[in-house]
């Protein structure tokens, strides 16, 4: 947990666990381009990040932000029940409601989810049944994000776009937004076309999404990743909020640690 400018911020671990093999490479194909001393040094700071077989151990931790004016903000809803668009390669069930549950947060007390991106792992847990699981929140994606997926189709669309669309609990919004004193939103482009974070205080504590992935990239932010969509356009846009943030916390969801000074 985390007080940025009078913000309560809690890491929410969702599950733990390796890629499954329907999308499990090598390290060194997954994040291309790191060097073999960067991996030693990472190895060696970072071992949580690793399994038995040096194979990635993923955390999949969500952020609840509460602003000091009420409202409560979930960012990503993990990986979703047992049949979610992430059951494929993910280690589901997640377990965000109970995680919310242990800090006395019920689905319903949930006002605002951010969606970082529509990657199965950050909103399968939307949707159980066919029906919201947070039935009085509004769902932000970017217009972006949303246009992309409409093109691409597959199951985050069925699964969890349309069953939100059909609830009238899915907002599309362009750019950045502000949610609440010191909680705003704002578009970082690349892993996927319409992907965004969320910033709190001044440039203090940014709730990043996949922006970072990997200790791998906190070594070098030029890294990239197999599965950016631009991976050009991430690293730039990592390289830059990273930067921005010099001195500030980073909340990532599949670090080891759920908080990081950089």
């Amino acid at each position: 947990m985390r007080y940025i400018a009078n913000v309560e911020v809690v890491a929410l671990c969702d599950a733990v666990g390796p890629m499954g093999e329907a999308i499990r490479r090598p390290l060194d194909e997954l994040f291309p381009g790191a060097a073999p001393e960067l991996w030693d040094r990472v190895r060696a700071a970072e071992p949580d990040a690793f399994g038995p077989a040096g194979e990635w151990v993923l955390r999949f931790h969500c952020f609840l932000l509460r602003p000091p004016g009420g409202g409560t903000v979930l960012v990503d809803t993990g990986i979703g029940p047992e049949h979610s668009p992430a059951a494929s390669w993910a280690p589901v069930p997640g377990r965000l409601v109970a995680a919310l549950a242990e800090i006395g947060v019920a689905p319903e007390d949930v006002g605002t989810v951010v969606l970082t991106h529509l990657h199965s792992d950050h909103a399968g847990g939307a949707v159980a049944d066919g029906v919201p699981v947070f039935p009085n929140a509004r769902h932000l994606v970017q217009e972006r994000e949303l246009s992309w997926l409409d093109a691409a189709g597959g199951p985050v669309l069925d699964g969890v776009v349309r069953p939100l669309r059909e609830a009238g609990a899915l907002d599309a919004v362009a750019g950045g937004t502000v949610l609440a004193p010191g909680v705003r939103v704002l578009p970082t482009p690349g892993h996927t076309p319409g992907h965004q974070s969320v910033l709190v205080g001044d440039d203090e504590l940014l709730v990043a999404g996949d922006l970072v992935l990997h200790p791998v990239q906190l070594a070098d932010p030029a890294v990239t990743y197999l599965y950016d969509e631009d991976p050009a356009e991430a690293a730039a846009t990592r390289a830059g909020l990273l930067a921005r943030l010099g001195g500030g916390v980073l909340a990532a969801p599949h670090l080891p640690r759920p908080f990081v000074d950089v």
